[in-house]
């Protein structure tokens, strides 16, 4: 059915071709039509216009009996629904305790060596049914969703057995089976060392490798493979290990990197050529110089990704966005969301954060919560943009000059209607 949606004030991150992510300078500027339209047939964009012009089929050469539906959104303004890269939503419970704890002055890693943090959850989780878990992450996602975020990726890693591990993915399938949203899974059985494993990370490591992972494979339950590189964790050499046995098996990587300090987490992730490097708290000329070369290389290189969020929280360094964008790199950002380091859901908060803490521009922070971070993912070819062959996802608000005043009027959900694959997402 052909759907023509009109009655749009101003629509924001168009795109003449699809699949177009932003590096560097052409992220400071939000591609837009005024007095819009956009015609949706099969759950893609066929084509949208504007007094500017249009890209794709032109509804002004269709004849009447073309168009099934017409969908009047009543003079608001239109965005593409937001990307979240970077997702733990299937936990057991919140860590209200360890929250007060750093609150009178305990680190990050000082409760996780004392078996808080990573271990904490993953004791709740081990002992939840997956029914459970899947009706605790299914409303954290309606959740995101209402805030105007129309894909997710979601890590397992508060298992660390095998069986909870494959727990945790089980109920990711769950979840992409039951919302029409793009849903990206990923296998992080290398989140943090059990404690029956202490003093002996390669005993883990070992189980990860021949134990979760060819089973995550097998039942085909996950996307892409990660690892918590960095200091406390998983070291370089065992991030290698991980990543390499995975890419033999198929899955693309995209890993945790410098939270903690300048541990390598960048070098091993341009090394395993991987989709991206998460956090960046800590990065140095010589992370942002092998970044940038990385562009270069046949893969399309490693995209940066900061977690504002997670610094805002445990107050932590940000990671130094308006560098890599200064230094051409196609900066992207999400929530990682998660119960001890970042219990923030909405995209909308991480989009003002990095406005405000990384002094990047609404713009610039626009798109790394769009297409940058569909780029992450790679699926920018489905999501993060309206272009025509591109998935209909967007949501509607009545904020006028939405890309500068929902970064601006903060801790706000300017979102009115979310639309998946052209049908409206009912939030209530």
């Amino acid at each position: 059915m052909r759907k023509l949606f009109h009655g749009i004030s101003k629509m924001w991150g168009v795109a003449a071709e699809r699949g177009r992510y932003r590096c560097g300078a052409e992220m400071g500027e939000v591609e837009a039509f005024t007095s819009a339209w956009m015609l949706v047939e099969d759950g893609r964009i066929v084509g949208l216009g504007g007094a500017e012009g249009s890209y794709g089929e032109d509804v002004g050469a269709m004849g009447e009996d073309e168009i099934l539906e017409r969908i009047d959104l009543g003079g608001v303004e239109v965005l593409p629904g937001l990307v979240d890269s970077h997702t733990h939503i299937v936990f057991a419970a919140p860590r209200h305790e360890e929250f007060e704890m750093r609150l009178r002055g305990e680190s990050y890693e000082a409760i996780a060596a004392a078996g808080g943090g990573i271990l904490n959850s993953a004791r709740k989780l081990q002992v939840m049914s997956e029914d459970d878990l899947y009706a605790a992450a299914a409303d954290r996602l309606k959740v995101m969703i209402a805030h105007g975020t129309t894909t997710v990726e979601i890590k397992s890693g508060y298992g660390l057995t095998t069986e909870s591990e494959l727990k945790m993915l089980r109920v990711v399938k769950r979840l992409k089976q039951d919302f029409d949203i793009l849903i990206k899974a990923t296998f992080l059985g290398a989140h943090g060392i059990p404690m029956e494993f202490k003093g002996e990370p390669d005993k883990y490591v070992d189980l990860v490798i021949t134990d979760m992972l060819p089973k995550v494979v097998e039942e085909g339950l996950a996307d892409h493979i990660d690892v918590f590189c960095d200091r406390g964790f998983f070291t370089v050499e065992q991030t290698d290990r991980i990543l390499k046995a995975a890419a033999a098996m198929g899955l693309p990587s995209k890993i945790h990197a410098n939270e903690l300090g300048l541990t390598g987490g960048v070098q091993v992730a341009v090394a395993n050529v991987s989709w991206s490097a998460d956090h960046l708290e800590h990065c140095s000329e010589v992370e942002i110089d092998l970044l940038r070369s990385s562009l270069e290389l046949e893969y399309g290189g490693t995209v940066p990704v900061g977690l504002p969020g997670t610094s805002y929280f445990l107050g932590i360094p940000y990671a130094p966005g308006r560098a890599l964008i200064d230094a051409g790199l196609p900066f992207a950002m999400a929530t990682d969301f998660n119960p001890g380091s970042s219990p923030i859901a909405s995209l909308q908060m991480v989009w003002a954060l990095g406005c405000t803490q990384q002094k990047l521009l609404p713009a610039e922070a626009f798109y790394a919560v769009t297409c940058n971070a569909a780029r992450a993912l790679r699926c920018e070819k489905e999501v993060g943009a309206l272009a025509a062959g591109q998935r209909a996802n967007f949501f509607t608000t009545n904020t006028v000059d939405a890309i500068k005043a929902i970064p601006y009027f903060v801790a706000q959900n300017h979102c009115d209607r979310v639309f998946v694959n052209g049908e409206e997402f009912l939030l209530k």
